[in-house]
């Protein structure tokens, strides 16, 4: 999440090494930009065997598992047509106010009310659907219908984990069964990427972190049992990459194979470094700055938005001296921090989006 907002803030800032940013759509380069999304579709692979298998041991029946799953996605779909359709009407709206609008309705909705408010947390519910619904009406009695387009990000995610969450309910966490799951999402992203919206791509990257996690639960109890599965898994994504790049370029706008795979290979060998020192480094985690980051991810990503539509509506701008090179690059860094600090205080305020 910290990443995410960093590159999102440097995007289109000139005096950075190329590398930094998103490579071109026809362009075969993975930037570090274009490992972002995929990290962070892996690590939704990921949570999703320990958050399938916590609400099994509460007791949740299958029905129920699946209508929190088709909540969430389509939760995740909502936000991103939103997001794919935040332009301003001539005339009406502008584009950052209609953004601090529909935010407003997300919180409405879908925020984590506590105990003690949980009746007028219901009243709070409906009226963020209300203003949510005005503003689709709104827009498209203004000749500007939703589209769905690209889904946008949280829409691309919530394609991704509704197949791998719907196999890890049906498979009830049954390792051949969720491997060859995995397997065949691999095949699929070979053979036909584009059939499923979104992409099968992204599916099996965040099936990949499913698998991992899988690795994970089985050999975890012994940890130095887990470095040749790591290793293993994190070589073969690295092997099929340079087989993929014989057919396909590296294009994250395209969503190739070839890109899924040596994403895939940095995002295992990463995560297999992460796991081997998380013992030392959880304290410190769970008490730093990146915390909220990690405890409120859905809160931390609507931040920037927030920060960028004010800002448009103050007209209020950064320093040229920070908008270009090494200082720019520091100051996406420390407005990174400066996002996650907010989404601490709006923690402590009650304000946490969580589907």
């Amino acid at each position: 999440m910290f990443t995410m907002i960093v590159v999102n803030d440097y995007a289109g800032m000139e005096g950075l090494p190329h590398w930094l940013h998103h490579a071109a759509t026809e362009e075969d380069m993975l930037g570090f930009s274009d490992l972002v999304f995929p990290a962070f579709l892996f690590c939704v692979g990921l949570s999703i065997p320990f958050a399938i298998g916590a609400r099994r041991s509460r007791g949740d029946s299958p029905w129920q598992m699946l209508g929190h799953i088709a909540w969430r996605t389509l939760s995740l779909l909502v936000m991103g047509l939103f997001a794919m359709n935040s332009a301003g009407v001539p005339g009406g709206l502008s584009h950052p106010v209609f953004t601090l609008l529909y935010i407003t309705g997300f919180f409405l909705v879908w925020n984590e009310y506590p105990r003690f408010r949980i009746k007028s947390g219901m009243t709070m519910r409906i009226a963020g659907i209300l203003l949510l619904a005005g503003l689709v009406a709104y827009k498209t009695l203004h000749g500007m219908p939703f589209r769905h387009g690209w889904w946008g990000i949280l829409g691309l995610i919530g394609w991704a984990y509704l197949p791998c969450a719907l196999a890890c309910v049906g498979f009830k966490g049954d390792f051949r069964l969720l491997t060859g799951f995995w397997l065949l999402t691999m095949l699929l992203c070979v053979l036909i990427p584009g059939t499923w919206p979104g992409s099968w791509t992204h599916v099996a990257i965040c099936a990949t972190g499913v698998f991992t996690s899988l690795l994970l639960q089985r050999y975890g109890a012994t940890p130095k049992k887990l470095i040749a599965p790591f290793v293993a898994l994190a070589l073969a994504m690295f092997l099929l990459g340079l087989l993929c790049h014989r057919f396909w370029i590296i294009s994250k706008n395209l969503a190739t194979p070839t890109w899924a795979c040596f994403s895939l290979a940095i995002c295992v060998a990463f995560f297999a470094l992460l796991y081997a020192l998380s013992h030392p480094l959880t304290p410190g985690l769970t008490r730093g700055l990146l915390a909220p980051a990690a405890t409120a991810t859905l809160t931390c990503y609507m931040m920037p938005a927030i920060w960028y539509a004010a800002q448009q509506l103050i007209g209020w701008h950064w320093p040229a001296a920070l908008c270009y090179g090494l200082p720019g690059l520091l100051k996406a860094v420390v407005f990174a921090l400066l996002m996650i600090a907010l989404t601490g205080l709006f923690n402590k305020l009650h304000l946490k989006l969580k589907l």
